[in-house]
C-alpha cells in the first residue's frame, strides 16, 4: 500500500496563505483623522470654509466622500466634485459648506453618494470606514451680512455654477451714504468675481419691489437677477424649488433682448417671456400668492400704480407655494454664451420693499 507523499511546495504553499490569512485579520481597519474642522453653524449654499484631515490604512483607488450636517446631511463640497481624492502622504482636504457637525467617509471608486440624506451612510456595501467630528466653536460671525432697504442680508463668498463656474468677492456688494445697494463683477478676463447677497430669512407670498438704476449698458455676457429660491434649490443642480426670476442680460449675445420673466422650470411652455429694456431707472415688481405670480417692469421709481408700464405677465398655473425659500439679487457672469464678458460692470439698486 502505497502512502502519500506531502510535496514541500505544497507545505510551503500552504503556510504562505495560511500567513496571508492571518495578516488579513490582524491588519488595522482603515481609520479617518480630522486636522482642520470648520465652525460649527448652520449654514447654506452662500458660505464656505475648509476642512483637512489624513486617511490610515488607505488601499489604492479609495477616496473620500466629505457630508455636512445643516438640517440634512449634505454632500460636499455639492457642485461639481463628488469625491475627495487622498494625497500621497495620506492627507486630504477639500472646500465644504457650513454645518453642525461634518463627517468624512472612506468608499471604494464605484460607491455613488446621495445629495442630501437624513442620515450618514453606513459601513458596509462601498463604505470602508466613517467619522464624524462636531463643528468648532466660533467667537464671531461666520458670514458677512449688510443692511440695506431695512433688511439684513447675507453676502455670498461661496462659488456657484449659476452661468458657469463663478466665484463670489464679498467685497462687491456694499451700501452707499444714500442707501442704495452696489453689486459689481471685477476683475479680468478669466478671472471675474461676481456678487450676490440673500435675505437672511424667507418673507413668503408677497409684493417684492426692486428700483434698479440704468442698466442699458449692462455687458452683453453680464446677468442681473431678482428671485426667489429655495436652499435646496441654490446648492444643486436642480432649479426649480420655489423659484422665479427677473432677469437682464443678452446673455452673452449683443443682438438678443434684454430681460426676460422665468418661472421654473423655465423649458415648460410659456414659462420664459422676454421683453426690452430700456434705458433709465426702472421698476421691477414681482407679485406673489398662492396660485399666481405676476412679474412686471415699469418707468421710474414712484408708486406702481404711477409708472408706464414697460412688460407684465401673469403666471396663473404652476407657481411654486411658499416655504423656506429666500429672495436673492446676483450680479453674476454668464460664460456660455457666444460672447464672454469682456469688462467689469457694476449695479446700483436704489431700494427693495415687500409689502405682505
Amino acid at each position: 500500500m502505497l502512502r502519500a507523499m506531502k510535496s514541500p511546495y505544497v507545505s510551503a504553499a500552504l503556510a504562505v496563505a495560511a500567513g496571508l490569512f492571518l495578516a488579513a485579520c490582524s491588519s488595522p481597519r482603515p481609520t479617518i483623522e480630522f486636522t482642520k474642522v470648520p465652525p460649527a453653524d448652520k449654514g447654506g449654499p452662500d458660505a464656505m470654509d475648509r476642512i483637512a484631515g489624513r486617511v490610515n490604512g488607505s488601499k489604492p483607488g479609495q477616496r473620500l466622500v466629505v457630508f455636512a450636517h445643516s438640517d440634512v446631511w449634505w454632500r460636499e463640497p455639492r457642485q461639481g466634485q463628488l469625491f475627495t481624492e487622498i494625497r500621497g502622504d495620506s492627507t486630504w482636504e477639500t472646500p465644504t459648506h457650513f454645518g453642525i457637525e461634518y463627517a468624512a467617509a472612506l468608499v471604494e471608486s464605484g460607491y455613488q453618494p446621495a445629495f442630501t440624506s437624513d442620515t450618514l451612510p453606513q459601513q458596509g456595501g462601498g463604505v470602508v470606514a466613517i467619522a464624524v467630528v462636531p463643528g468648532v466653536a466660533s467667537s464671531g460671525p461666520l458670514h458677512r451680512t449688510i443692511q440695506f432697504s431695512g433688511y439684513e442680508w447675507t453676502v455670498r463668498n461661496a462659488p456657484s455654477d449659476r452661468g458657469g463656474n463663478n466665484t463670489y468677492d464679498p467685497s462687491n456688494a456694499w451700501t452707499d451714504d444714500t442707501g442704495a445697494l452696489h453689486l459689481r463683477i471685477a476683475g479680468m478676463p478669466g478671472n471675474w468675481t461676481c456678487a450676490q447677497v440673500i435675505l437672511t430669512r424667507s418673507l413668503g407670498h408677497g409684493t417684492y419691489r426692486m428700483v434698479v438704476r440704468d442698466l442699458s449698458n449692462l455687458d452683453p455676457a453680464a446677468v442681473f437677477a431678482m428671485y426667489t429660491l429655495s436652499d435646496v434649490g441654490a446648492a444643486s443642480a436642480d432649479r426649480n424649488p420655489r423659484e422665479w426670476d427677473i432677469e437682464i442680460s443678452r446673455w452673452g449675445d449683443p443682438s438678443g433682448k434684454s430681460g426676460r420673466f422665468v418661472l421654473q422650470p423655465s423649458y415648460v411652455g410659456q414659462n420664459t417671456v422676454w421683453f426690452t429694456v430700456p434705458s433709465g431707472t426702472l421698476t421691477y415688481e414681482a407679485r406673489w400668492e398662492p396660485g399666481k405670480v405676476t412679474l412686471s417692469s415699469s418707468r421710474g421709481a414712484k408708486g406702481a400704480t404711477t409708472k408706464p408700464l414697460i412688460a407684465e405677465h401673469v403666471y396663473a398655473s404652476g407657481a411654486p407655494v411658499a416655504g423656506d425659500e429666500k429672495f436673492r439679487i446676483n450680479l453674476y457672469d454668464f460664460q456660455r454664451g457666444p460672447q464672454l464678458l469682456k469688462q467689469g460692470t457694476e449695479v446700483v439698486i436704489e431700494r427693495f420693499e415687500y409689502l405682505p
